[in-house]
């Protein structure tokens, strides 16, 4: 987070919040636990275990990962080709952060559902 002039706490442009947006999107985090527990895996290895993400949005989620140094994609020219993605080290290192927010909302996700519940009765009636 960045301060301005007068010492108020400026998010606007803070360069964090790139870095957090890719981790806001809906499949990123799956793609990294996911490569985090099968180690090498090929796009539709990787389709498949997601299930319902398009091939669309499984290309962009890869090649964001990929611009970001998170994963590795490597292309065999073969018939047909082949292409694998896996983790690098900058990935890795970032898994047991995953794993913590992961082990957050487990142990959460509970209270979490009831709040949840009450808020939409609360929005119902009034």
């Amino acid at each position: 987070m960045v301060k301005n002039s007068d010492g108020k706490i400026w998010i606007g442009d803070c360069p964090i919040r790139q870095v957090l947006d890719r981790f806001g999107d809906k499949w990123s985090i799956l793609v990294i636990e996911l490569l985090s527990h099968e180690g090498k895996l090929r796009f539709s290895e990787i389709a498949q275990t997601i299930g319902d993400i398009s091939q669309k949005m499984l290309t962009v989620t890869l090649r964001s990962l990929e611009s970001d140094g998170l994963i590795i994609r490597q292309f065999f020219p073969e018939i047909p080709p082949r292409v694998e993605y896996e983790l690098s080290d900058l990935g890795r290192s970032l898994v047991p952060h995953i794993q913590q927010l992961t082990s957050w909302g487990q142990e959460h996700m509970e209270a979490i559902k009831e709040n949840r519940r009450r808020f939409e009765e609360k929005q119902s009636k009034g």
